[in-house]
């Protein structure tokens, strides 16, 4: 029999999102392999875009989904979650900072001085500031030079662009205290962009440029990074569960119903058949005196040109959303610059042919990587951020809040500056 690896660390991530609560349980062996040891859902509920509404409700799924996933790991408990974030007002700032050096070697002690204080020149302006972190180093002022590692080299002056993630207050405490409920520790709470694109997104693609849209149930997270970090994020409250809703509106239909047809025969392309195509709206184990759908036949078909119809009217409203978003941020279209759509909503059939046309750059679908012991069914783009969660975790990226050095003078580039290298960076890789 062949040995099994020792698991020298366990760590267990809940993806608490609209239309489904998801958890998973990973292990990390003595070798760094990431193992996945169990990984389940169910359906979400007290959760509306992205906000708790109900937190009885909510704290019942946050348990359910860990209950069901430690019952595919025999013998592991867990205690200790990551939790994603995909609403709560989400939005990142870059700031940068700068200490002198004085021309010397660039020694440990003085990369910890320089993050001590770049964390008191964050300025949350009254929010929730859910992660501070060093994206990149940078000598004497140079732009579009960033180092990942500074310590050995020689400069006048050490500086670092400090990403921090911000989030409303309130919601992510109620987040935080569905998962307490449910009688586990909160680690952190994390951007589902960051998890996500850890999952979806190669390290060239975040450092060449890239945009990553989160098409979720209820909403969409448009996010763009460059130069390594995550520069620019919009959130949309929209997503594939407004698809559904207006199936089910359109042919007067229950939801279920409509996420079904919408999953099986529904598509973001039409096809010169669909119009000759009928479906079945029921189910094989519907009530036979359910709801007959607006305009069907005599055995409740309708043809599948109409469904697709309802379903690229809704695309092109949230496809003019996201061209927008990414307008504001300075994602160039039509130079070759790649989007990557992951989320529930990127199982749609046909949805990257659709989108390519629909935003003229290169698209691609974004998968969770291939874990060991991942579950075929987990292995789909609904479940990135929940890869990503485990993958975040496991990775720990220093946060400047939990550094703990006394150390005084700093310069931070504040104002026009900031806006400065900001559009520095974008200029370069927009």
């Amino acid at each position: 029999m062949p040995v099994q690896p020792r698991i020298a660390r366990v760590i267990g991530a809940v993806n608490i999102g609209s239309f489904r609560v998801s958890a998973m349980i990973a292990g990390v062996t003595d070798e760094g392999e990431m193992i996945v040891l169990g990984s389940n859902h169910r359906a979400s509920q007290g959760i509306k875009r992205g906000y708790v509404t109900d937190m009885a409700a909510a704290t019942y799924a946050v348990r359910d989904a860990i209950d069901r996933a430690e019952n595919m790991a025999p013998g592991v408990h867990v205690s200790n979650v990551w939790i994603a974030c995909s609403g709560a007002g989400l939005g990142s700032i870059i700031t940068p900072v700068e200490i002198d050096i004085g021309g010397r070697r660039i020694e440990e002690e003085d990369i910890e001085h320089l993050l001590v204080a770049a964390r008191d020149s964050i300025e949350p302006d009254g929010r929730t500031v859910l992660h501070a972190q060093p994206a990149c180093y940078f000598l004497d002022g140079a732009d579009g030079i960033g180092i990942a590692n500074p310590r050995g080299l020689h400069a006048e002056r050490l500086g670092v662009d400090i990403h921090a993630m911000l989030a409303d207050g309130a919601p992510i405490r109620n987040l935080t205290e569905a998962a307490q409920k449910a009688h586990l520790s909160v680690e952190a709470v994390v951007a589902s962009p960051l998890a996500t694109g850890l999952a979806c997104l190669s390290e060239e693609e975040r450092d060449l440029g890239v945009a990553l849209v989160e098409f979720g149930a209820q909403v969409t997270n448009v996010s763009v990074y460059a130069a390594g970090m995550l520069v620019g994020l919009t959130g949309i409250q929209r997503g594939s569960g407004d698809i559904t809703d207006a199936i089910a509106s359109a042919f007067g239909i229950r939801r279920f119903q409509a996420e079904r047809l919408k999953c099986v025969n529904g598509s973001a392309i039409a096809s010169p058949a669909d119009h000759r195509e009928m479906i079945s709206v029921a189910g094989p184990e519907d009530d036979a005196s359910g709801p007959v759908a607006r305009g069907a036949d005599d055995k409740n078909r309708i043809p599948r040109a109409e469904l697709i119809s309802v379903i690229t009217g809704e695309l092109d409203v949230l496809m003019g959303e996201v061209a927008r978003s990414l307008e504001r941020m300075g994602f160039a279209s039509g130079r070759g610059r790649k989007i990557v759509i992951t989320g529930g909503g990127a199982e749609l059939a046909g949805l990257a042919d659709y989108a390519q046309a629909a935003l003229g750059n290169p698209v691609r679908i974004g998968r969770p990587p291939q874990l060991r012991g991942l579950p075929e069914a987990h292995a789909v783009p609904g479940f990135a951020t929940l890869a990503g969660l485990v993958l975040y975790a496991a990775e720990d990226p220093v946060d400047i809040r939990r550094v703990g050095s006394r150390f005084t003078p700093t310069t931070t580039i504040a104002g026009f500056a900031t806006v400065q290298r900001l559009w520095v960076a974008m200029k370069e890789y927009f």
